[in-house]
Formats: structure tokens, C-alpha cells, sequence
């Protein structure tokens, strides 16, 4: 020995026992995610087909498709937080439905290029109520979905006791 004591040991590594790679790096995550889509967008293409705008040329479908997909990922997320931690089966059901489906079946992206149009072509009130609307509205959905995936996820529990 000789006297010098070293106060981080360096422990050796394992090779094998590498961390996981990020899930955005995962195969499975993005098939996870791409197959999600696969039924998500075309879902929400067909209701903009069957569903006429209305007469204002406010996008009601689009609103619409937007707020039941805000209430939809609420309840999911809270009923998926409520289960356990994001991980194995609950990890891969929210890439799934959460992030693919309705990801893809909600679409903030033509909100934003109808909310430009109108401002160009100044319709000031249907861009401001569009865009606020949809927000708050999703806010309000997205709040409503957690509180009925709470309360649902509660009522099992309670009534064992």
C-alpha cells in the first residue's frame, strides 16, 4: 500500500449492462407511435369528409375533433398515471393510442393554417374565437378527462373498503 487511498473508485463497467437508448431511439417506440397514427389520422380525415363546415366557414369539425381528442388524452394520461409508473405495457399503450392515435387524429397544426387564413383575410372575430376557443375549450376537455379517469380509477378502491 502506499499510503494513497483514491475516494472514486472506478467500478468496472459491465458491457452488457448498458443503459437502455432513449425511447424516441427505440424501434418499438416509433412503430409504437407510426402505427398509432395509421388509425388516428385516417379517422380524423373521414369525419372531415362526412362532417360539412358550417355556414360561417368556421371549422366546426376541426374544433370538434380537436376537443374530443383533448378530453380523450386527458383520461387516457390520468387513467395510464394512476396505474403505475411509464413504463412496459403502460409506456407502449400511450405511444400507442396516446401520442399516435391521437396525436395524429387531433390537429393543432390546421388549426393554426385556419386561424392564419382568417387573419388574412381579416376576419378577425372567427380567428380569435377559433383559436382562443379551441384552447380554452381543450383546456376544459383535457381537465374534464382527468377528473373522470380519476374518478373512475378511485370508485374500484373505495368500494372495497
Amino acid at each position: 500500500m502506499n499510503g494513497h487511498h483514491d475516494p472514486n473508485p472506478t467500478l468496472p463497467v459491465d458491457p452488457d449492462s448498458a443503459p437502455p437508448s432513449p425511447l424516441h431511439a427505440r424501434a418499438s417506440a416509433i412503430a409504437a407511435v407510426g402505427v398509432g397514427g395509421l388509425v388516428g389520422a385516417p379517422l380524423r380525415y373521414q369525419l372531415g369528409l362526412w362532417c360539412s363546415s358550417a355556414a360561417s366557414g368556421w371549422p366546426v369539425t376541426t374544433f370538434a375533433i380537436n376537443i374530443v381528442g383533448a378530453f380523450l388524452l386527458g383520461m387516457l394520461l390520468e387513467g395510464l398515471a394512476r396505474l403505475g409508473p411509464d413504463t412496459g405495457w403502460r409506456q407502449r399503450v400511450r405511444l400507442l393510442v396516446g401520442t399516435g392515435m391521437l396525436g395524429s387524429f387531433t390537429t393543432y397544426s390546421t388549426l393554426a393554417v385556419d386561424t392564419d387564413l382568417f387573419l388574412r383575410s381579416h376576419q378577425w372575430w372567427a380567428a380569435g374565437s377559433y383559436a382562443a376557443g379551441t384552447v380554452l375549450v381543450g383546456l376544459v376537455a383535457t381537465t374534464a378527462g382527468i377528473a373522470i379517469a380519476a374518478r373512475l380509477r378511485t370508485r374500484p378502491a373505495e368500494a372495497t373498503q
